[in-house]
């Protein structure tokens, strides 16, 4: 291909891709499945290592981070970035609607917008081109952030328009992204992060943008500076003008007549706060009218037409009876408090996180304690402080174990970490939790297969290791406790048919260190077979998309172990699939599917097929699936007891397939694909 070639093909494939990624990632209404997207995008990069001379900094490839500063700069803000004044109760903000009326004589009205729990940040464009992002600082200074900010697919790094702007708003961690880091920290004995608010700002102060790319941050914008210039005249139109340029702007806001309505609207997100995807700590009050803003002023740190108020913290007080402390597949120990049952956010909490000895020892917590906690991101119970004056004077210091509770080997504290872990590869605890993940879901899928069998079948030495499930027989589980001969039966079936799974499924449930879904996914449909796989180099593994060195480390050296090698030749003489089953992306294209690029939905009970596989498979097909039914629905698929959603098909005269139908369409697809 000549270099004219290439650079008409590279602008059109980020044109589409800036498309996808602004519906996906601002909208949430995706319009192409992932694979689709993934194929665009590595065609994209192959199209920019062919030709380096045409990789531009706005390039959607470009998100990926990489770029390690040494420091961050300072940047000097054109206009201060001013916090605001707050409320902490109805009193306040009557109080504040009595001040504005006296300070304006204009008709106005408020716009109220959720305060996001997150860092402000700001966002400079020249030329429609993102320059530079810089975070609040002290208001009048700040850092320089523009590599992170730039791998937050929410900030566009073009614009619609050529115009020279600057926009501002909050960048925050949503509660999702904060669970998966938490849990993928404490798996690693990191420190956990407070809440997604300092999870964000440690995310946005990484001097790596690569580590700051994988922390999935969002942003909702909300401030252009200097409005007039762009014939903006109310905060109302600041936002609908800021979600034209391409921004994420908050959809859950509302423009009110009176601070009565104001009210009404802190009320009801008082309460549909924890149904939120993020964190919110209040809502922002401002008057809309940029003329009356004007009239009203600003005092040396606020403006004077705006105000925050704070919601309550959500707090409760409680004892600590037991701190409990649990072995982790990857050998990490985890402490818990077990607690007198109290209500918080809504909910009875009787436990809570304590993270680490670290933060046993920082929070000085003690046995018998009392203590306030609070949900950390308002999603998982942790204790926030000890009451020290609540003390009795018996109390002691909370001494750390030293050996592993369930085979009592010494724990270590390895150098980096701040979680104790136990070394022991044979250790009761670790094995139980590894069969537990080999069995999930995401995994093998072996339903029937919960902690309560797993417990027995290690206890009864019938099983040691994964390899073992596939050597039980109905007789072994029979001599479990509430096994009968019908459960005995439907788990064997469910092992056995779990031999069938593709390679990701094994690779994922095999539970090596760093390897998740997504990288199993990935590794699997590239080397094809386990074996090609074992055989590999970390050079080669790692020069897969989005696979870095540390997960190529990681499977090089946990197939390196000569007991893992015994291992996958007992799976494999128990005939269990070493192989991928999936459809590669190139296959794909060439793939006459009757799913591809249709919109479908799934209703009612499928027998033969679980909801999730069933997804799954149609999506690798080419096929969108949806929750709902519409005119842009192109097929629904009905099992047993289909009903609302069949109705409506029906009346839609939308095509209508049984489960039968969809996998002998499944079936067809696939064969294919093996005879060619």
């Amino acid at each position: 291909m000549e270099v004219t070639e290439a650079k008409k093909k590279v602008l059109e494939l980020r044109k589409t891709l800036k498309q996808y990624a602004y519906e996906y990632y601002v909208k949430d209404t995706p319009s192409v499945e992932d694979h689709i997207y993934d194929k665009l995008y590595h065609e994209l990069v192959s199209l920019e290592q062919a030709f380096p001379e045409l990789v531009t900094s706005d390039s959607i490839t470009q998100r990926v981070g990489g770029i390690v500063l040494d420091g961050f700069s300072k940047v000097t803000h054109t206009h201060p970035m001013l916090s605001l004044s707050n409320a902490f109760n109805q009193a306040d903000l009557e109080a504040f609607d009595t001040r504005i009326k006296k300070l304006t004589d204009q008709p106005f009205s408020y716009i109220c917008e959720l305060k996001i729990d997150g860092l402000a940040v700001s966002a400079r464009y020249e030329n429609g081109v993102f320059v530079q992002g810089a975070t609040r600082g002290d208001g009048r200074i700040g850092e320089d952030i523009t590599e992170n900010l730039k791998t937050i697919h929410s900030i566009p790094l073009t614009l619609p328009e050529p115009i020279s702007i600057e926009v501002r708003g909050e960048c925050y961690m949503p509660k999702r992204s904060f669970v998966a880091l938490n849990k993928a920290r404490d798996e690693e004995g990191l420190p956990v992060f407070a809440n997604p608010r300092n999870a964000a700002a440690g995310s946005l102060r990484q001097l790596d943008s690569k580590v700051a790319a994988k922390r999935n941050l969002s942003t909702f914008m909300y401030q252009v500076v200097e409005p007039a210039q762009y014939q903006v005249h109310t905060q109302s139109e600041v936002l609908n003008y800021v979600d034209y340029l391409g921004f994420q702007t908050n959809p859950e806001r509302k423009k009110c007549l009176s601070i009565t309505e104001v009210w009404e609207f802190i009320e009801t997100y008082q309460e549909k706060r924890h149904q939120l995807p993020y964190e919110i700590d209040g809502i922002v009050i401002k008057v809309d009218e940029f003329s009356a803003q004007e009239e009203i002023g600003y005092t040396v740190k606020a403006p004077k037409w705006a105000i925050a108020y704070k919601f309550p913290a959500e707090e409760a007080e409680t004892v600590i009876r037991e701190i409990e402390w649990t072995i982790g597949r990857t050998g990490v120990v985890t402490p818990t408090a077990v607690m007198d049952p109290v209500t918080l956010a809504g909910t009875t909490v009787a436990r809570a996180t304590l993270h680490n000895i670290d933060f046993i020892k920082e929070k000085d917590v003690r046995l018998e304690d009392t203590v306030i906690i609070h949900k950390a991101g308002d999603i998982i119970p942790e204790v926030s402080r000890v009451l020290v004056e609540k003390r009795t004077a018996e109390s002691e210091d909370y001494l750390a174990p030293t050996h592993c509770p369930v085979c009592e080997n010494e724990l270590v504290h390895l150098d980096g970490e701040v979680a104790l872990r136990c070394m022991n590869p044979n250790c009761p605890a670790q094995i139980k939790e590894g069969l537990a993940h080999f069995a999930s879901r995401n995994a093998m899928n072996i339903e029937g297969l919960g902690p309560r069998i797993i417990e027995q079948l290690y206890d009864h030495s019938l099983v040691k290791d994964v390899a073992d499930l596939y050597t039980l027989t109905e007789t072994d589980l029979l001599t479990l406790d509430k096994i009968k001969e019908k459960s005995a039966n439907n788990l064997l079936t469910a092992i056995q048919a779990s031999k069938e799974n593709s390679l990701e499924k094994l690779l994922f449930g095999l539970g090596i260190r760093h390897v998740g879904a997504k990288a199993s996914q990935i590794i699997a449909s590239h080397f094809g077979t386990l074996e090609k796989l074992m055989a590999s180099t970390v050079e080669e593994i790692t020069q897969l998309d989005t696979i870095g060195e540390i997960i190529g480390e990681s499977i090089m050296t946990y197939f390196s172990q000569e007991e893992v090698k015994k291992l996958i030749g007992k799976l494999q003489a128990a005939g269990v699939n070493l192989t991928y089953l999936g459809v590669t992306q190139e296959e794909l294209a060439q793939v006459d599917s009757p799913f591809k690029g249709k919109t479908i939905v799934l209703t009612g009970k499928l027998v033969k097929y679980n909801r999730t596989d069933a997804k799954e498979n149609i999506q690798a097909l080419g096929g969108k699936v949806t929750g709902s039914v519409s005119k842009k629905t192109d097929l629904v698929i009905a099992g047993s007891d289909a009903g609302s959603k069949l109705t409506k098909a029906e009346s839609l005269n939308i095509e209508i397939w049984s489960e039968d139908d969809m996998i002998q369409a499944i079936e067809g697809v696939l064969n294919n694909e093996k005879n060619n």
